[in-house]
């Protein structure tokens, strides 16, 4: 099955752009190619980017204790495994110590990096990671792969509450939602949702056989889908055929 998730606010947009960002940062940390490692640099540099918004520590420190007082209210409930919700609330409390431990912004330790923001600099630039151009971080690159992994390790354990914090909250929200299995007739699929709810995101699963992209547009009133399918003429086309798919909102 084909997963795609569409957030109903910028908030949840921002945290599924950043669990994009730290799930590629380390599958490539985990490589021992120098091109996989400089790869993993412009993604702890694009971590930096997105963390860069000021409001977004507040945010997530803010969904952390949200989600605890939500989870607290259920101790007590005889259907509520104790352990289990002891457990998820241990882990809320570490990754709010954890991240309202760090100083400012996402990455701001690593802006005292001379190193790294001459890399930094360059990167958006075409070709201005050449040799000529960084001459010690082409020297880097030739370093034994376990001595790069070190480096890279240390430089994102600076990012690693927040990429837990946001783990853990996007664990949350999902497993907020109920899957429903519906069908789009002619390729088409609306539905209003609930009124005095408010969702935030939208899960949808469908098998790769139907060979069709969804493009899903929502908001707190409703949710519409359209199929489409990619042509020999490198366009999308809207499907006319039926397609069962499964849906999960959560909130």
């Amino acid at each position: 099955m084909i997963l795609y998730e569409y957030p109903f606010n910028e908030r949840i947009r921002t945290y599924l752009r950043l669990e994009h960002l730290f799930l590629r940062l380390s599958t490539l940390m985990a490589r021992s190619d120098p091109l996989d490692h400089h790869f993993a640099i412009t993604t702890i540099f694009e971590v930096m980017d997105v963390g860069a918004r000021a409001d977004l520590k507040s945010d997530v420190l803010r969904d952390l204790e949200k989600q605890k007082q939500t989870l607290s209210a259920y101790r007590g409930n005889p259907a509520i495994a104790e352990g289990v919700l002891d457990a998820v609330i241990d882990q809320l409390d570490h990754c709010f110590i954890a991240l309202n431990a760090l100083p400012g912004k996402a990455g701001l330790t690593l802006t005292e990096n001379d190193w790294l923001m001459s890399i930094r600099s360059r990167v958006g630039i075409p070709g201005g990671t050449c040799e000529f151009d960084l001459p010690a971080y082409y020297s880097w690159q030739h370093h034994d792969a376990a001595a790069r992994q070190a480096d890279l390790r240390y430089w994102a354990s600076s990012l690693t509450p927040l990429a837990e914090s946001i783990h853990l909250l996007l664990k949350l929200l999902r497993d907020s939602g109920a899957p429903q299995k519906v069908i789009a007739i002619a390729g088409q699929f609306q539905q209003n949702l609930p009124q005095g709810r408010t969702f935030q995101l939208l899960r949808l699963s469908l098998a790769p056989s139907l060979n069709v992209i969804p493009e899903i547009s929502g908001n707190r009133l409703m949710v519409s889908i359209r199929m489409m399918r990619h042509a020999q003429d490198d366009r999308l086309h809207a499907s006319s055929d039926d397609c069962a798919f499964e849906l999960t909102l959560c909130s």
